[in-house]
């Protein structure tokens, strides 16, 4: 029988490739620059807290947080994406700031930590096997009042971005592929189902905003670079206003324990 664990995605491997294709593009350098101005503007991370990060991958939101003087758990799956966090931290003066624990998601309920005043969750829903029992999970490691933030992959907008594409076949066969991706999430989650996840597992939300709302439709996609401030700037002053906020390929919630 395949365990919960194994069948979670692990980047171990190619994290390099990851932090190339990903991080390193317009679509990594939006969706960071949109993250961190929702923490900004949040009063949960005013002063310095203890964060946990949970599939953090290479840490660049955790380290961004240690820098403004947070103390920053990172988990993941990957111990490459870890190492490469790790690496990056002692670069950046701030890793006595940060832990890094090679655990999965299911695994950190075994650790008896403290429960966190805040708890990262970015892009890691999509991946996994049991994304309504992750929320339920994330639940267990925040402190009654603290704050989840949660970014998810949205399937609507994947939806919507292929019959943009004109892959009508795709979109009749509800997304299923034949050929997988290995950077591409194959587990786009409806939005619907997890705000009615996060509402059983205890939290309230408190705030959503789209990531990428206007970045995938580009007629030109050469613009993504060309126009790249421009397009940041768009993307702030719209992502939390409807339609836009839904049309995101990803959508970032803040919850609230309760």
């Amino acid at each position: 029988m395949v365990s919960k664990k194994q069948q979670d995605r692990n980047f171990d491997g190619i994290a390099g490739k990851f932090q190339k294709n990903i991080y390193q593009t317009t679509k990594g350098r939006l969706r960071q620059a949109v993250l961190l101005r929702d923490f900004a503007e949040c009063a949960d991370l005013a002063t310095p807290s203890r964060i946990l990060d949970v599939g953090a991958g290479q840490g660049q939101l955790a380290l961004a947080l240690a820098q403004q003087g947070h103390q920053v758990t990172l988990t993941d799956l990957s111990q490459d994406m870890l190492d490469m966090a790790l690496e990056d931290a002692k670069e950046r003066g701030v890793d006595t700031q940060i832990q890094c624990h090679p655990l999965a998601l299911q695994q950190l309920s075994e650790q008896q930590w403290p429960a966190f005043p805040v708890v990262l969750c970015h892009a890691v829903l999509e991946w996994l096997h049991e994304p309504a029992e992750a929320i339920k999970q994330l639940r267990a490691l925040v402190q009654t009042g603290g704050l989840v933030s949660l970014m998810f992959y949205n399937k609507d907008a994947k939806r919507l971005s292929n019959i943009i594409y004109g892959n009508f076949n795709y979109v009749l066969r509800d997304l299923a592929f034949k050929k997988k991706v290995s950077l591409s999430p194959q587990n786009p989650l409806q939005p619907e189902d997890v705000y009615r996840w996060c509402k059983e597992a205890g939290f309230i939300i408190e705030g959503k905003t789209g990531v990428r709302c206007f970045h995938d439709y580009l007629r030109d996609r050469s613009e993504q670079e060309t126009e790249f401030d421009k397009l940041l700037q768009v993307e702030l002053q719209y992502n939390r206003q409807e339609p836009y906020a839904s049309i995101g390929r990803y959508q970032h919630l803040l919850l609230r324990a309760v």
